[in-house]
């Protein structure tokens, strides 16, 4: 199964989630592909994550995060021993994500919604000081990203598999190029 996790204040209709989603529909597939709306709390999304996938029992599991979704990937697949694609990830997101304190809006619903000094806390909670098994990683990253720098996810999953591509930006041009490079990892 690949399990998409979208990014912060994203949902399944990312551009990236449809094409992935639509991807798998046509290998006829779409039963292996998850993508949920994660909740705005890091703490519940996470614990929704993992109830809903051990509901569906699935044999594997991949995981693929985009940008705070890669975060919280990281963090599954390291208590859970899953595979992770990282797409543009944030890494270290209570840092990343303190400049952003305040109202937010949801790009797809239009929820709106207040990012507080609660959410940095169980985003800290959920950080990975440090990736323990790097064959399980694969890195998709553009130098182009304009909200984070890709450097920092090269250097934290150094070991794994990395794709970097030169140009680009953080939501990650061509990313349907690589789907599968996804299904072969």
């Amino acid at each position: 199964m690949i399990a998409y996790l979208h990014g912060f204040n994203s949902s399944p209709a990312s551009g990236k989630a449809r094409l992935l989603g639509e991807h798998m529909a046509s290998l006829g597939r779409e039963a292996d592909y998850y993508c949920p709306a994660l909740p705005n709390s890091p703490r519940e999304a996470v614990a929704f994550v993992e109830a809903d996938l051990a509901q569906r029992h699935p044999q594997s599991i991949t995981l693929v995060g985009s940008s705070l979704g890669g975060f919280y990937a990281t963090y599954l697949a390291e208590r859970h021993g899953w595979k992770a694609v990282l797409v543009n990830p944030a890494v270290h997101a209570h840092l990343l994500l303190r400049d952003a304190l305040g109202p937010q809006e949801n790009w797809h619903t239009g929820e709106t919604w207040e990012l507080t000094e609660a959410h940095l806390a169980e985003l800290a909670a959920l950080d990975v000081p440090a990736i323990s098994r790097p064959e399980r990683y694969l890195l998709l990253a553009q130098t182009g990203d304009e909200v984070l720098d890709y450097r920092e996810a090269v250097a934290y999953y150094a070991g794994a598999r990395q794709i970097v591509e030169t140009g680009g930006d953080h939501g990650f041009v061509g990313f349907e190029r690589h789907f599968q490079t996804i299904l072969d990892f």
